[in-house]
């Protein structure tokens, strides 16, 4: 056992790097959620005795994740207010009369939302917004999509409080000895990148991105798609009749595209198969048809798992799959809330790309769709889950807009404060949501449900492995193997050179992991070159956020992918150009304000 420890001791550094290497695949292979891997790693050194348990709690004393969570809160409070639904309204409204006005106007909107709000949110809230815009304007939705969620990654790079990226550098930096950011610090390398990003989206639209439209029903959401399933009755009229005969068969607006009958699924010659009790006929339509349906006695529409909850639930709902669901890839029919909640699932839409194979064995996608029904108590449980977004019910769930002024005072407040150095950002941030509690903006448990609990879990892991890369010393042989090479090399030079190693692995890997791990890098990089790592580090925090190339580096990409029905090349066409421009544009601020 002594020799164990010794060996781990003298080999400590060389560990840490191994095990940082091991959670880089673990990052690119996916197969478990980034939180997971970064809890391993954390226990990995814990386990080898790297770092002891009053170091591993240590972490629980940074302010950063706290800020983060009472941004995710505040962000909340101002949907829940309709603050962004109002703003988009008024900006709709206009779009018949001046469309490309409307859409530059939305954008910028969201651009400046996004400064000061976490960006899924927002992402989630302008997705069918952005396709009425499409609708009113005459534009390809998928003109749209991709830019969406650029411009709300760049809008977060404009303040300290835009992204959680932007709180976790700052944060280690600051654990570092470097004095700590300003909230408005870094918002004239914000404005560049913004600007360039702006200016190419504007000027090369038309060739970056995907020429195809969604089809006849873009931006048209009475045309969206849900699959769903009717279970023939025992005591059904329509049993002993062949489908063509009908109801089912005869409406225009409803696809039947097989038939479930004792295991096997028939799907030639439909119109002709005579409907028996027990058959389950698996369809295609629109929202009016499906709330028409679930009204018929003669079958059951839809799943349950628990209980025998009918179609005529008191409650329906829609919501839709985060990106951070741990269910993604797995069948609907497993999905947890159907387990532990007497809700029934009605259908499940997808944008322009529904699953081929019946309901409950559909495998669940970011940023779908669900229409739910069940009891009052048994849906208010649902907005509850961090893992569905947009759940929304207008009988149950009405805008509180008399309070926006409350909200929005109490975001400016946070943000007037900390820029004036009343008090710190994360003192701010946790008097503003008490303040909106105490108001009514929101209630308890939606503000607990708006915090992404992923994104916490992640953040605290990530630092605890940083603190072990630290401490096992694997920091300083990165440094004393990149300074040699960068040692005569000119500032700008290794400016240019943290962001490039940055953003490269924020397309492979989680940005907030990339923070965490390149910061303390850089820093003693520049303190062993002798050169101010405060440029460095801004670096590092726009690198880490400027994920374009591919839709599974940030949240927001994902979203839109599953939203547009984009292909993964089409970010590669759209986003490569943009993270050449917008970086060159931003080193070049670096070196020249800093």
């Amino acid at each position: 056992m002594e020799d164990i420890r010794l060996f781990i001791e003298t080999w400590q550094a060389q560990i840490g790097l191994v095990i940082l290497g091991l959670m880089f695949v673990g990052f690119v292979m996916e197969r478990f959620p980034a939180a997971v891997i970064a809890i391993l790693g954390a226990c990995s050194f814990l386990f080898l005795g790297i770092i002891d348990s009053k170091q591993l709690f240590s972490v629980f004393s940074n302010s950063a994740p706290i800020t983060i969570g009472a941004m995710f809160i505040l962000s909340g409070a101002l949907l829940r207010t309709g603050t962004i639904d109002a703003i988009a309204g008024a900006i709709i409204r206009r779009a018949g009369k001046h469309p490309r006005l409307a859409v530059g106007e939305m954008f910028l909107g969201v651009y400046v939302a996004s400064a000061f709000m976490n960006n899924t949110p927002v992402v989630v809230v302008m997705i069918p917004i952005i396709l009425k815009l499409a609708q009113a304007t005459g534009y390809s939705a998928k003109k749209l999509l991709i830019p969406l969620s650029f411009i709300t990654i760049l809008g977060g790079t404009t303040t300290l409080i835009g992204t959680s990226t932007n709180l976790i550098v700052d944060s280690v930096a600051r654990g570092s000895g470097l004095a700590p950011f300003g909230i408005f610090e870094i918002t004239p390398y914000g404005l560049v990148a913004g600007v360039s990003g702006m200016i190419m989206l504007g000027l090369f639209s038309a060739w970056l991105l995907p020429k195809d439209d969604l089809g006849p029903s873009d931006g048209n959401t009475k045309d969206e798609l849900f699959l769903t399933e009717l279970t023939i009755r025992n005591a059904s009229v329509l049993k002993g009749k062949a489908l063509a005969e009908t109801a089912i068969g005869k409406r225009a607006k409803i696809a039947v595209t097989a038939i479930k009958r004792d295991g096997r699924y028939l799907r030639h010659n439909l119109a002709a198969e005579v409907l028996q009790p027990d058959d389950v006929v698996v369809i295609r339509t629109d929202l009016p048809e499906l709330m028409s349906l679930r009204k018929s006695a003669d079958f059951k529409v839809g799943i349950v798992r628990k209980g025998d909850v009918g179609a005529m639930g008191e409650v329906v709902v829609e919501a839709m799959v985060a990106p951070s669901h741990p269910s993604i890839g797995n069948r609907l029919y497993d999905i947890p809330f159907l387990s532990m909640l007497n809700v029934r699932i009605l259908g499940l839409s997808r944008f322009r790309n529904l699953p081929r194979s019946d309901l409950p064995n559909a495998k669940i996608h970011a940023a779908d769709k669900l229409v739910v029904t069940g009891s009052k108590a048994d849906i208010a449980r649902m907005y509850e889950n961090p893992n569905l977004f947009g759940v929304a019910s207008t009988s149950a769930r009405a805008f509180r807009r008399d309070k926006a002024p409350l909200a929005i005072g109490a975001l400016a407040a946070v943000v007037l404060l900390s820029a004036f150095n009343v008090v710190a950002i994360e003192v701010a941030a946790i008097l503003a949501v008490g303040f909106i509690l105490i108001a009514r903006c929101i209630d308890a448990e939606e503000a607990w449900g708006s915090i992404d609990g992923n994104v916490l879990v992640l953040i605290f892991g990530m630092l605890a492995v940083g603190l072990g890369l630290e401490q096992a010393g694997s920091v300083n042989i990165v440094v004393d193997a990149l300074a040699p090479y960068l040692d005569d090399v000119p500032v700008w030079a290794v400016v240019f050179a943290v962001y490039v190693l940055s953003v490269l692995l924020t397309e492979i890997i989680t940005n907030n992991a990339v923070a965490i791990i390149v910061t303390p890098i850089v820093i003693k990089l520049g303190m062993d070159l002798g050169i101010d790592p405060r440029p460095l580090v801004i670096a590092v925090m726009f690198a880490a956020s400027a994920s374009f190339a591919t839709p599974i580096g940030y949240q927001t990409n994902t979203l839109v992918y599953a939203a547009g029905g984009y292909r993964f090349t089409d970010f590669f066409k759209a986003g490569i150009p943009l993270t050449i421009g917008v970086g060159l544009a931003t080193c070049f601020a670096i070196v020249a304000l800093s």
